[in-house]
């Protein structure tokens, strides 16, 4: 499957919506084609335009999801109606729903200590029969080679086909990236919050809300000291540099995959 991608800011987003991107994880799974799934919203394209390599490591991504209404929009601007968010917590479940009754494995890495195995046991009773063949507590901050090792031995044992991954960007975006070629599964999705979500750790913003653009602001709210110079600082800026694209101002070339 063939799709097609858009430019914001240098950051190569793939026009889709819940449906398609689904398909194409099924379709990945069946050929056994490995690839890592970017989920990225305004923060993330934020932290590419500081940031080459990370840039290169979302337009390398086999998916990059419009996981933010702004890149929902700009994608219907770009390539047609049809556009829609595809939100990390949304895709997971849809992806959970589809195996749900198959032979596919899941496994998960990342939460902070407790929240893997606590969202383990919800998906287990929101999907009867899937299959979570194991989980992975990281410390917070880069592998060390013997970590690296232990988590390459754990998922050697279980034999997943899907790791997904709940850091924050950009640090699950690097791991995926890193690790990919270390892991023996097929794909790999970097959900961040979901794993909280999911886990009944945190609350999610009503449905209204996030089809509005306004999720930000809700989690603003609820956690203002971590998210505010995220949201304050990285908003205003993109409108600006949107615009400058927009207009003519500034060229965002596409490094790290090929042109849309």
């Amino acid at each position: 499957m063939r799709i097609e991608r858009f430019n914001v800011l240098g950051v190569a987003l793939h026009a889709m919506n819940l449906p398609i991107a689904t398909e194409a994880v099924l379709e990945a799974l069946r050929e056994k084609r490995k690839g890592y799934v970017c989920v990225t919203g305004v923060h993330g394209v934020s932290e590419a335009q500081k940031d080459p390599e990370f840039r290169a490591v979302l337009n390398a991504a086999f998916l990059n999801t419009t996981d933010g209404m702004p890149l929902v929009w700009l994608g219907r601007r770009e390539c047609g109606p049809w556009v829609d968010r595809v939100y990390g917590p949304d895709l997971m479940l849809e992806v959970f729903r589809a195996t749900q009754s198959t032979t596919y494995r899941h496994f998960f890495y990342g939460g902070a200590p407790g929240v893997a195995e606590e969202l383990k046991a919800r998906l287990e009773a929101q999907f009867p029969g899937v299959t979570i063949c194991g989980t992975f507590c990281p410390p917070f901050r880069p592998l060390n080679a013997d970590e690296g090792a232990d988590l390459q031995r754990a998922v050697r044992d279980a034999r997943p086909d899907i790791i997904w991954v709940g850091l924050s960007t950009p640090k699950q975006e690097r791991f995926m990236a890193e690790y990919l070629p270390k892991l023996d599964t097929t794909l790999l999705f970097g959900v961040g919050a979901a794993f909280d979500f999911h886990a009944g750790r945190v609350s999610q913003a009503p449905r209204w809300m996030q089809r509005s653009g306004l999720e930000w602001f809700y989690r603003l709210c609820s956690e203002p000291r971590r998210l505010g110079p995220r949201y304050l600082l990285n908003n205003p800026l993109f409108v600006w540099r949107i615009l400058g694209q927009l207009l003519g101002w500034r060229k965002y070339p596409l490094e790290g995959g090929p042109t849309p």
